[in-house]
């Protein structure tokens, strides 16, 4: 497997942990744009969140920031 296969890999859990968090606490991508903005991702949109989580690709900085607009306090490696 190359570097960007695993890339890819580590992506999509990453992508589909969020979305599934998301469900899982009945937050919306709109829901999650305005607490984004909330905590001072200012330029956050419903459609921003939505290209996101469609692409998986995104910085880690929005990654824990949405953990923290989730109330999520730990998570382990193993949950992705």
């Amino acid at each position: 497997m190359t570097l960007a296969d695993r890339e890819r890999e580590w992506a999509d859990k990453a992508r589909r942990y969020l979305k599934a968090e998301l469900k899982r606490a009945d937050v919306t991508y709109a829901e999650l744009a305005r607490r984004l903005r909330d905590h001072g991702f200012t330029d956050e949109t419903e459609g921003s969140v939505t290209a996101k989580l469609a692409r998986g690709t995104f910085a880690v900085s929005f990654f824990l920031a949405v953990l923290t607009v989730l109330e999520i306090e730990g998570l382990q490696l193993t949950d992705l």
